[in-house]
């Protein structure tokens, strides 16, 4: 069994680098248990692997849309969420965030956070954070290939405790310790590069 579960766990690995950004917090929690899979394991495996069959003619849709106002400026969107303690064993949440440039998905990650959040606000400001850094890199790309991006980017987040706590330039004690990543978020809504929406 383990043996193929990894086999197939790699096959699907594979396919979310590639084409199928839909599955990718499915097989992150299948790749947490390669060590040992059980029947459960396998069984959700073998489900993951059924539906990548039968929608093998979906994907993500590569048709760009740009700016009808200004068609020399691309436009770039990040939509960001999270679950609030999400895993039941460590109580630590999941971020997921996509990037899309005009109108087409070309980043994607979902990842387990390093710490436990204290609240939904503060692990939806994580996955906001994990997003963001994303994004100076990409301009920088773009403007090296001589792409110009509207500015600021729109950043999507549903949830208004993470953007208060982006926007606010002051930490309490309960907020201290996110307050590294909420400068960063602040520096680059400063310089007009992002903008929440």
């Amino acid at each position: 069994h383990q043996t193929m579960c990894r086999t197939g766990v790699g096959m699907l690995l594979h396919m979310i680098k590639h084409s199928r950004p839909e599955i990718t917090n499915a097989v992150r929690k299948l790749s947490k248990v390669l060590s040992a899979p059980n029947e459960y394991a396998w069984k959700e495996m073998h489900r993951a692997i059924k539906f990548v069959l039968d929608t093998r003619g979906h994907g993500p849709l590569i048709r760009p849309v740009h700016d009808s106002s200004n068609k020399s400026l691309w436009t770039m969107e990040v939509y960001t969420d999270s679950d609030w303690a999400g895993d039941k064993d460590t109580r630590k949440s999941v971020s997921g965030y996509m990037i899309f440039l005009c109108e087409v998905l070309v980043y994607w990650k979902s990842k387990r956070q390093n710490c436990v959040a204290l609240s939904s606000s503060e692990a939806e400001h994580y996955a906001l954070s994990e997003a963001v850094k994303e994004v100076p890199h990409l301009l920088q790309l773009l403007d090296f290939m001589n792409v110009k991006v509207k500015l600021p980017v729109p950043i999507r987040v549903d949830n208004m405790g993470a953007v208060y706590m982006s926007k606010d330039g002051t930490a309490s004690g309960r907020t201290r310790h996110v307050d590294t990543r909420m400068r960063f978020i602040q520096d680059l809504q400063s310089k007009g590069v992002i903008a929440h929406r």
